[in-house]
């Protein structure tokens, strides 16, 4: 969803952000040779829209956290994916909300374990990718995949799940087709900057989400109705939480129980929590475990044999597409054993 560049500006507003919640701390060596306190965790937050709106949206689900639990919490922002898992990697940070690709990356990567999982406030469990054009364009998917090199195209970064993953698994690599070869240019940039980038006419196309325009609605803004959809993926999985291994036990039961206690139930403060959820489009959370990636791993291993049966190496193809099969087959286990105690009701 975001600008590859991580913007100095993100880090002076985590400072900021940490400041206005008062979670200054001292104790244990943190970034940038900040100290820390034992009790202190940073709260990865990935930047899908300006630093200072995903900042609004996120300090009093933040400050509750830090009430709720007892810890010292402060936010850690950055618009690049790469930026999060690397924080995460050197102990930069301890938890984060991150999107499934970059999340699969953190486990392996950073040694995370996932937790839970956000679920959609309408009751819808996912979200799609999408292809976005100009509402008065003309442009339709067909006239998209001519491939002419006369139409501008806006890309997500390069380990976003809905905007890089999803169309080039779903849409372009099945046709054969490379985004560099088919289009005039290709820039990559945050799904809120694609989506203002096709409504002010300065992109012909771009990949987006379905939860990108829905908010953007929801926020009374126009870009949404300026722009059409002419693609769509199918379902993908909400966006995981996780939190290091090797974090305190104690520490990872506290921020767990915080996440699938927040916005439950029927009382005032539950509504207000669940307010603060629904700006950035947040139902509540789920308990979630290593297999949450199963879709975005199965999307990666189809991606990874598309590949190689473009390259034309017989043992690289057999490869890719056993890797492929065995994740497959995960993934169809998981979903009968889900199915069963449903049906058993």
């Amino acid at each position: 969803m975001i600008s590859r560049r991580h913007l100095a500006g993100l880090a002076l507003f985590g400072a900021l952000a940490a400041g206005a919640l008062g979670l200054a701390g001292c104790g244990k060596s943190g970034p940038a040779g900040e100290t820390r306190e034992p009790n202190e965790v940073r709260f990865s937050i990935l930047s899908t829209e300006s630093a200072a709106s995903m900042g609004s949206y996120w300090a009093p689900i933040l400050a509750d956290m830090q009430k709720q639990t007892g810890l010292k919490v402060k936010p850690y922002f950055s618009s690049n994916y790469t930026t999060l898992v690397t924080a995460m990697q050197f102990k930069q940070t301890e938890v984060g909300w991150f999107s499934n690709l970059p999340g699969l990356d953190a486990v392996r990567r950073a040694n995370g374990e996932v937790f839970a999982r956000t679920f959609d406030p309408t009751g819808v469990d996912g979200y799609k990718s999408v292809l976005i054009v100009g509402a008065k364009s003309g442009l339709t998917l067909d006239k998209v995949l001519k491939c002419d090199r006369s139409l501008t195209f806006g890309i997500g970064d390069a380990r976003s799940t809905s905007g890089t993953l999803a169309p080039i698994t779903y849409l372009f690599a099945p046709k054969g087709i490379k985004p560099e070869t088919c289009f005039k240019t290709v820039r990559s940039g945050s799904h809120q900057s694609n989506l203002f980038s096709v409504a002010n006419g300065q992109l012909d196309v771009a990949t987006n989400n379905s939860t990108a325009l829905l908010l953007n609605a929801q926020r009374h803004e126009p870009q949404s109705q300026q722009v059409k959809v002419i693609w769509e993926s199918p379902t993908l999985p909400e966006d995981p939480i996780i939190y290091r291994k090797d974090l305190d036990p104690a520490i990872k039961e506290k921020l767990r129980q915080f996440f699938l206690t927040y916005g439950q139930g029927n009382t005032p403060e539950a509504a207000r929590q669940r307010a603060n959820m629904a700006k950035i489009n947040i139902g509540g959370f789920k308990p979630a475990d290593e297999t949450h990636l199963l879709p975005v791993r199965e999307m990666e291993a189809t991606q990874n044999w598309l590949l190689a049966k473009e390259g034309g190496d017989q043992a690289k193809i057999d490869a890719a597409k056993k890797a492929l099969d065995a994740i497959t087959a995960q993934r169809v286990a998981l979903e009968a054993r889900t199915r069963a105690p449903a049906a058993a009701q």
